[in-house]
C-alpha cells in the first residue's frame, strides 16, 4: 500500500522534471533562433524582415510552426549603435506541448554591419 503511494508520488515528480525539461528547450531554442535572426539581419545588405523570416523558418523546422507564428524584428539604438533586434512571443508549454499563449518573449540582439 504504501509503495504504491510512493511511486505515484514518484511518477508525478518524474513527468514534473520532464516538462519542466521541455520548457527549457522550447525556451533556449527560441533564444538562439532570435540570436540567429538577428545576426542575419545585422549583415550589410539584409533588411530585418530578412531576419524575421529566417527566424520563422528556424523555429518551425525545430519546434513547429505554432511557435513561429508571432515574430518581429527591427532595429534599435542601443548606447549610440545600431542593433537589430528580433522578437519572438510563443506559447509556453505547461501540460506537454498545451499552454499558456504567448506565455515566452524573447528577443535577440546583433550590432548592424554597415556596408
Amino acid at each position: 500500500m504504501e509503495s504504491s503511494l510512493v511511486l505515484v508520488l514518484l511518477v508525478v515528480l518524474l513527468l514534473a522534471l520532464l516538462q519542466l525539461g521541455f520548457a527549457l528547450h522550447v525556451r533556449n531554442t527560441l533564444v538562439a533562433s532570435a540570436a540567429e535572426g538577428a545576426r542575419y539581419a545585422a549583415n550589410a545588405d539584409r533588411s530585418p524582415e530578412e531576419g524575421a523570416a529566417r527566424t520563422r523558418v528556424l523555429v518551425a523546422g525545430a519546434l513547429g510552426d505554432e511557435y513561429a507564428t508571432d515574430v518581429v524584428a527591427g532595429t534599435e539604438i542601443v548606447a549610440g549603435v545600431t542593433t537589430v533586434v528580433v522578437v519572438i512571443q510563443a506559447p509556453l508549454p505547461i501540460l506537454g506541448p498545451l499552454g499558456l499563449a504567448d506565455g515566452l518573449v524573447v528577443r535577440g540582439h546583433a550590432f548592424e554591419e554597415l556596408g
